[in-house]
């Protein structure tokens, strides 16, 4: 592979993946656990927790190792399916970037920490939405790019 033509994408990963960091140093060194800052009243508060599971806890408790190979696995197969698409597949491999940062960015916070550092927090019309960061959405980012890419090629919005 030719580093010059990857290089965007090399750029994407390092900078949601420093965006990450540096957003949760910036939460753990001002915000004590559980602490809260209201932004927007009853809709956006900055909310610091440790999460030791996966997305919304999920499988909490079920010790690291787990969520070391699951997240390993998981970046392998986003590096093959990033080296499987065309040059000319700029959306995709957009978004394969965003996720393997993700991937990354919360692999980091396990490996340093033994859990991560979640503080984005939501209340949509009285349900309180969990907790969440900045690798979350390059992730959550990541798919909606790929799963909106497949809607638009298949009603021919967009070519394949």
């Amino acid at each position: 592979m030719k580093m010059k033509k990857h290089l965007p994408y090399i750029l994407i990963v390092a900078a949601a993946l420093l965006l990450d960091q540096v957003t949760k140093y910036i939460i753990e060194a001002n915000l004590s656990l559980e602490a809260s800052i209201e932004v927007i009243p009853g809709f956006f508060r900055l909310l610091y927790v440790r999460n030791t599971g996966a997305a919304w806890s999920l499988f909490a408790g079920s010790g690291m190792t787990f969520f070391y190979v699951i997240t390993i696995v998981a970046l392998i197969v986003l590096f093959l399916f990033y080296r499987a698409c065309e040059e000319r597949d700029v959306w995709n491999r957009i978004a394969l970037a965003l996720m393997m940062s993700g991937a990354l960015g919360n692999l980091i916070d396990r490996l340093c920490f033994q859990y991560v550092r979640d503080f984005l927090s939501f209340n949509f019309f009285g349900y309180e939405f969990p907790v969440f960061n900045i690798a979350d959405c390059a992730l959550c980012i990541g798919v909606f790019l790929i799963v909106g890419k497949m809607v638009l090629e298949e009603f021919g919005v967009i070519h394949k």
